[in-house]
């Protein structure tokens, strides 16, 4: 029966039992949307979890044997990423709807198997509702949340003059797009601003937004605030620049590539908040990461880096002598792992396993080391502000039982 380890928006990890004579390799399958109009994302974490993983294999691998991977496609929803959970488990996405399949779906089965359990490692998933009703001792989430990045990212927009007093909420309806929603309304008072229209759309199903784009332009804002990923920002990001809209977007995902192409030079002055940025990291990393992958690492990559880097970091602290390997020491091995993220050391909160990780805010300028989309644009960095600084407090709501 195999013991894994999950990433979907996650990886999951489970072991295996075998005989004696052979070491029990440690297998990580990777649960994503390969396939459909996530996989701009999807492939991305799968490259870079896969990418660290080959490294730790080329250091000795696990237990005496490689860690294994194996892909599964979830095809960008909910049931799709419960099928291919059950697969991983039994052969041995990155929204958070797929991520609370996944999530429910180890949890249940390390209820139903409590000496062969799995680890959940998010890295893509950012809903609140994970790190609170859906926590469980046996999920790690090494993304943030709406209000981690969403304040840091107001406070900079606020500092640089470019958050103004009408600001335009536009998110996609669902659990992230909801709590986007609740932060942007939620600290209206605290950086003096006026929501002046709220849009929740549906997720990755429309194909123009510039509808949505004409509405934004009527309302007259200073800025608009989304927390819009994949196809959605590409084509919002599209829609903006065929309208030449010059009003800045305060976003938490416009890194992703192609939305600075989508947008043209009215992208120049948006801003990001995000958890890394390229521009602030050490080149040999970069470039080792070039060389493997054919580019430079973007968007999702750096978090799915430190993510399993964290895990892979974890994996020193513990030794099985090549036998049976007992997951519940992973994941206490990963509550007491820190991780240098390039930015400062990264850690995990025992009491919801949310990653306290820098933000860094960063806006669209010619001035940068690396240019992308093939443009002459990029992400500077404007500020980082320490995990300490930016995370949200556990919630009431996350009862965590860990095992004896």
């Amino acid at each position: 029966m195999p013991r894994w380890i999950t990433t979907a928006a996650a990886i999951t990890a489970l072991g295996v039992i075998s005989p004696a004579v052979q070491a029990e390799p440690l297998k990580i399958a990777i649960i994503e949307s390969l396939s459909g109009p996530q996989t701009s994302t999807g492939r991305l974490i799968a490259t870079a979890a896969e990418y660290v993983i080959d490294q730790a294999n080329a250091d000795g691998g696990f237990n005496g044997e490689a860690i294994q991977v194996k892909e599964y496609d979830n095809a960008g929803d909910t049931s799709g990423a419960a099928t291919k959970f059950r697969e991983a488990a039994a052969g041995g996405g990155a929204s958070s709807a797929i991520g609370g399949q996944v999530t429910e779906d180890v949890r249940k089965h390390n209820i139903r198997n409590p000496d062969n359990p799995i680890i959940y490692i998010n890295v893509g998933a950012e809903a609140m509702e994970l790190r609170g009703k859906k926590c469980h001792f046996h999920a790690f989430h090494f993304t943030t949340t709406a209000p981690y990045r969403t304040v840091p990212l107001m406070q900079v927009m606020s500092e640089q003059g470019d958050l103004g007093k009408r600001v335009y909420s536009i998110n996609q309806n669902y659990s992230w797009g909801r709590d986007m929603e609740t932060a942007i309304v939620d600290n209206a008072d605290r950086f003096d601003y006026q929501v002046v229209d709220k849009v929740l759309h549906e997720v990755n199903r429309i194909q123009d937004f510039s509808p949505f784009v004409a509405r934004i332009k009527s309302e007259n804002p200073d800025s608009v605030i989304t927390g819009n990923w994949s196809n959605d920002l590409l084509l919002l990001m599209k829609a903006v620049g065929d309208a030449n809209l010059d009003i800045t977007f305060g976003t938490i995902f416009m890194d992703q590539p192609g939305n600075v192409a989508n947008a043209g030079n009215v992208a120049e002055g948006h801003y990001v908040a995000h958890s890394s940025n390229i521009e602030l990291l050490d080149e040999a990393g970069t470039e080792a990461y070039r060389k493997a992958t054919g580019h430079y690492p973007v968007f999702i990559e750096p978090t799915t880096l430190n993510g399993v880097g964290l895990f892979a970091e974890a994996l020193k602290k513990v030794n099985f002598d090549g036998g049976d390997i007992d997951v519940n020491e992973i994941a206490k091995a990963m509550e007491n792992t820190t991780f240098d993220n390039g930015l400062g050391g990264m850690h995990v909160r025992k009491a919801d396993h949310q990653a306290v990780i820098p933000i860094v805010v960063s806006q669209v300028a010619r001035d940068v080391k690396y240019p992308v989309d093939g443009t002459e644009l990029g992400f500077k960095p404007i500020k980082t502000v320490a995990g300490e600084d930016a995370i949200y407090p556990a919630q009431d709501s996350c009862r965590m039982r860990r095992p004896e």
